[in-house]
């Protein structure tokens, strides 16, 4: 079962299983389905909040249940209600969730000298914000502390994202770009030399470490990241190519200057900054796997590396479900 299924990551990871023989119940609010899916996925409505309809949808259980859009303690405690209904879980996380060596993080990024001073790259080892109620960040951690706590009941792999990027994202982080070029509007200041980074990583490899996760379960972490880190130039170079037109970048060492609005086109965080460490998820001797059409090849799991080709997925037996 995919929770969150019509949502940018929730798409492609529900072709992805299907791809690998799993049977597919699609779950989301809308309960509506994808275009490309096969015939034989399942689409139905869930109200993510709901413990009962949840536990409706479970029936007798399932051998997976992979969730796009689990975020606070609440959800946590319907993993621990359910775990005997469900083989393993795949849940995707965040990266906001890291602090630096002075505990700051995206949370403290808004006050004076508040941004974080990440290592780079980020390790899965560094220290996360504390757990709790009022941010995005904390409600993320405290999930991510009480599924694993669950140990051997239930095998987790959280999955922490960068900036996820794909079709049907409703606000893409590289609009500012993209919309700039049809107005004429050809000049455009970045900041910090635009050298910042915030490491993206796209529905394609997400979806490539679910199907991993649900091959392998068990326990884990991993940061979810794509093999390159562009930064903020790099990205607007790569926007401008691809909609064939030539602008003129203005490279700001510094950030916005003092009492300047938040409005105004000045656009990219500090350099280097955000950058995960992805070894853990491309550890592991080789195995076959199949890999989507976009897919980046080199994300895995421990004991698990993907090789190129459409073939059918070997070491998956035909008869896993994820109803």
């Amino acid at each position: 079962m995919v929770i969150g299924a019509t949502g940018q990551t929730g798409r492609v990871t529900v072709g992805a299983l299907v791809e690998d023989g799993w049977t597919v119940t699609a779950a989301s609010r809308g309960g509506g389905r994808d275009g490309r899916w096969p015939r034989d996925v399942r689409a139905v409505r869930l109200d993510r909040d709901d413990d009962a309809a949840l536990a409706a949808l479970l029936g007798d259980g399932v051998d997976l249940v992979v969730d796009t859009a689990a975020f606070d303690t609440g959800h946590a405690r319907q993993y621990a209600r359910l775990a005997n209904r469900i083989g393993s879980a795949v849940v995707l996380s965040s990266g906001a969730i890291y602090e630096d060596v002075q505990g700051r993080s995206f949370d403290t990024q808004h006050e004076p000298d508040g941004f974080p001073r990440y290592p780079a790259p980020i390790p899965e080892t560094q220290p996360t914000v504390a757990p709790g109620a009022a941010t995005y960040g904390a409600r993320k951690a405290a999930l991510e502390r009480k599924l694993l706590a669950l140990g051997d009941r239930l095998p987790v792999t959280l999955l922490r994202a960068g900036a996820i990027h794909g079709p049907h994202c409703r606000a893409p982080r590289e609009l500012y770009f993209v919309r700039r070029n049809p107005d004429g509007r050809r000049t455009r200041v970045l900041a910090h030399g635009g050298r910042g980074r915030f490491h993206p990583v796209s529905v394609c490899t997400l979806a490539h470490l679910v199907r991993r996760a649900a091959a392998r379960p068990g326990s884990r972490v991993l940061n979810a990241g794509d093999p390159e880190a562009p930064t903020v130039a790099e990205i607007g170079a790569a926007v401008d190519a691809v909609m064939g037109v030539e602008t003129e970048t203005v490279l700001l060492e510094g950030g916005r200057a003092a009492g300047q609005r938040r409005s105004d086109p000045v656009v990219g965080p500090p350099p280097g900054r955000v950058r995960h460490d992805g070894r853990r998820a491309r550890a592991g001797p080789p195995a076959p796997a199949v890999v989507p059409r976009g897919t980046h090849r080199d994300g895995g799991l421990p004991g698990r590396a993907a090789h190129g080709g459409r073939g059918p997925a070997r070491d998956v037996p035909e008869d896993r479900r994820a109803r």
